[in-house]
């Protein structure tokens, strides 16, 4: 049995491209240089899973940014106003993905949202009525030839069609059926070139299919691919499909001419039944996901072979087995964890040991035929390791969940009445200004954080420099005329990975760091066991940023989902249990702060529509009834006069604006600048009654919002919002912006609220 990878890690084994392409964005590196840095990286990634025994690896997998910014530039969905910057061809792709400010002009960003129910954000492709669709570039071939060149054969793994149209904001006066034909045509283009290039087996990605599809869809989907399966040549085209199952097309997409199909075993609730049911065609291959490509537990070979002499037993067509999608959304190595006890590092399977999972399980799945896989010493390992994993167990976490009274997610008063009270304790104008809660993580930050982890200096030492840095924020703050203030987080590395640490239930590493967009990595802790807290975690630094002034100052928490979503999960233990035991923990710290007297915490909620099931029939009762309910017992014990907020980013909301209106915040932050404002229509239809931030610049960008910039946006909002419900704050946290953006940003930020105040 052969062994497929959907997709590989493209940051290197300790972030090379991350630091490479940060170097050329501040013109430390050339463009040379940083093209070279990634033929190492590819090189490495490919020579990695050969030599691990992968025989289908894929290229064109690589990114600089982000691979569906690659599509749309493959294809010629650069928007006009990038085109006219004049810059190199690198340069203006980079403008697209970050924006640029500078001599040749002043562009945002192309919007960012979350790739279906991941961590990592994709760039949204744009087509306005300039875009001349059609293959001009050729990454999948250049990508292709490099490894075959360096005596490795791969499949070009290239985003499909049917889901970059359902992707892509249409901004002119064509709609996607208006460019169906033409990008077909430009898709059976780079097909027909890469079959002369003599590839073997070419991938299609079509995650969109396993979302809610109707007949049109359908139709769609057969209109765009018939001219694209007519162009394969010699090659054989892969429809690989992830991230859950293609209920709604399972029996159409068997009735093509693909000639594999890939299907997720480990999402795809439905998948082994659908197969069951209707069977999978003999003249096809078969790609079996069912090596976890979202999670870092190991694989239970019991299981996986199990279901692979199910399928074995149900249809005589050839089987691979695969990942479950591309493992870009796990980290890269165990290599580097010498710090992790082995009772835990035993039990994890990052990117590079998947590869040998995949191996490993391709060899016992071959012996099905003759013998019991069983009875091998890697099968009997396997099963010794899945019966020896230690739970972590508190009993009294377990009680208090089961104790909490059914009421106590309720807050009282209503938010209505919450409103009144609040206005007057806190005594703020009209258009409120904040920020959403970091400030810029500086080397000198980072320098000191690593100094005190290595013994260097003391913890004394350490929290004095923090204190400093604490003062400096808040009088910096207070100079620029913010309204409600922050302590700027910069005891903590990462909003999650900070609260871990001090939440009991969770392992930690040091490299196991994950992409989550363009040179962004983060490093999700592990959840062990169950969770408590067994100690305040930001009380003093809190209270100690309040005493500096006379305005409020907010209390920043990471909310419990958030905190699970953006955590590896034991798979063994139901995600609503253990985000109720977050949820209590962060309670005890909400009412800590407000017994401090802190009167405004935020709990941010970034990721609650991360793992929002993609089928619609799933959301309230496979995620929103526990979900919301559980941010709801974060505050419901707080007193009238205590003002929450929440925040949230990069992802579509306005579908689920009610639940979020339920979570009952009394306030709520959103991104919006790179989504052009567009939940404003939903909040106003919705009739959303919590008071609003819209995010008015975008702080993912080295721009530098003007005044005038940032007092248009707030004009819009005033057209959806009312004037006492609207905040005035950026799009989400400052730490990955440099101080010499922030403080311009947010001096404009605020001039554009004053002005605004003067006009009522």
């Amino acid at each position: 049995m052969k062994a497929s990878v959907v997709g590989f890690p493209r940051i290197g084994r300790l972030r090379e491209l991350k630091f490479a392409c940060e170097k050329y964005f501040r013109s430390e590196l050339p463009a040379a240089q940083l093209d070279q840095t990634a033929r190492e990286l590819r090189l490495a990634h490919w020579t990695m899973q050969r030599d691990a025994g992968i025989d289908m690896i894929p290229s064109n997998d690589f990114s600089f940014y982000d691979t569906t910014l690659d599509t749309a530039v493959l294809f010629g969905l650069v928007p006009q106003r990038y085109r006219v910057l004049g810059l190199s061809a690198l340069d203006t792709y980079f403008a697209m993905a970050r924006g640029y400010q500078g001599e040749a002009g002043d562009v945002h960003a192309l919007p960012m949202k979350k790739w279906f129910n991941t961590s990592y954000h994709y760039n949204v492709p744009e087509i306005d009525d300039a875009a001349e669709i059609a293959l001009v570039g050729t990454k999948p071939i250049d990508e292709y030839l490099e490894a075959k060149a360096a005596g490795i054969e791969t499949k070009p793994a290239i985003l499909g069609p049917f889901t970059l149209l359902n992707l892509a904001n249409y901004t002119g006066s064509r709609q996607l059926a208006d460019v169906v034909e033409p990008l077909a045509s430009a898709y059976a283009d780079l097909i027909t070139r890469l079959s002369d290039a003599g590839a073997g087996w070419i991938q299609l990605d079509e995650p969109w299919l396993v979302r809610d599809l109707d007949k049109r869809d359908i139709a769609l989907f057969r209109r765009l691919y018939a001219p694209i399966l007519d162009a394969r040549g010699n090659s054989r085209v892969l429809l690989q499909t992830y991230f859950g199952d293609i209920r709604d097309c399972y029996r159409d997409v068997c009735a093509l001419a693909f000639d594999g199909i890939g299907l997720d075993f480990i999402e795809g609730v439905q998948t082994a039944e659908l197969v069951a049911n209707y069977g999978f065609p003999q003249d096809k291959v078969m790609f079996a996901g069912l090596v976890n490509g979202k999670n870092i537990w190991r694989n239970h070979y019991a299981h996986t072979i199990g279901t692979i002499a199910a399928l074995r037993g149900g249809t005589r067509a050839p089987i691979v087995l695969s990942t479950s999608c591309s493992l870009l959304h796990v980290p890269y190595t165990l290599e580097h964890e010498t710090q992790l006890n082995d009772s835990y590092r035993c039990h994890f399977a990052f990117a590079e040991e998947k590869l040998a999972e995949l191996a490993e399980l391709a060899e016992l799945a071959e012996l099905l035929d003759r013998d019991d896989p069983s009875s091998t010493p890697a099968a009997k390992a396997n099963a010794a390791l899945m019966g020896a994993r230690p739970d972590s167990v508190d009993e009294a976490v377990r009680a208090r969940v089961v104790a909490v009274p059914a009421g106590a997610q309720t807050r009282l008063p209503a938010r209505p009445v919450r409103e009144v009270i609040q206005k007057k304790e806190l005594g703020l104008p009209l258009f409120p200004t904040t920020t959403i809660g970091s400030f810029p993580q500086t080397q000198e930050i980072r320098s000191m954080r690593a100094r005190r982890r290595h013994g260097e200096i003391s913890q004394q030492r350490y929290e004095e420099f923090l204190r400093d840095q604490i003062a400096e924020v808040v009088r910096r703050q207070d100079e620029v005329g913010l309204d409600v203030l922050v302590h700027g987080e910069f005891e903590r590395n990462d909003m999650v990975e900070y609260f871990g640490e001090r939440l009991d239930g969770f392992v930690f590493t040091r490299f196991a760091w994950v992409q989550s967009y363009g040179t962004r990595c983060v490093k999700p802790p592990i959840i062990w066991g169950d969770v408590s807290r067994p100690k305040p975690m930001t009380v003093s630094w809190s209270s100690y940023a309040q005493s500096l002034t006379d305005k409020p100052m907010k209390g920043m928490l990471t909310g419990p989902v958030t905190i699970l979503n953006w955590s590896f999960p034991r798979e063994d233990i139901p995600v609503r249990d253990t985000t109720r035991q977050i949820a209590l923990a962060i309670r005890d710290e909400v009412l800590d702060l407000e017994a401090a007297g802190i009167r405004v915490i935020q709990v941010d909620e970034a990721a609650l529509r991360e793992k929002l099931p993609l089928r619609r029939s799933d959301w309230q009762r496979e995620y929103l009834d526990w979900a919301i309910p559980a941010f709801n017992l974060v505050h419901s014990g707080c007193r009238p006069e205590t003002q929450i907020h929440t925040h949230m980013c990069y992802s579509e909301f306005a579908d689920i604006i009610p639940a979020i209106d339920a979570m009952d915040a009394d306030v709520i932050s959103f991104e919006a600048s790179r989504s052009e404002l567009e939940i404003l229509d939903s909040l106003a239809h919705n009739r959303f009654e919590t008071e609003v931030g819209p995010g008015v610049y975008d702080i993912h960008s080295p721009r530098i919002p003007s005044e005038r910039e940032i007092g248009e946006a707030l004009a819009r909002m005033l057209d959806k919002v009312a004037p006492d419900k609207l905040w005035v704050n950026p799009d989400c946290g400052l730490k990955t912006r440099s101080n010499a953006e922030v403080w311009p940003s947010l001096r404009n930020m605020v001039a554009a609220a004053l002005k605004l105040r003067a006009q009522r």
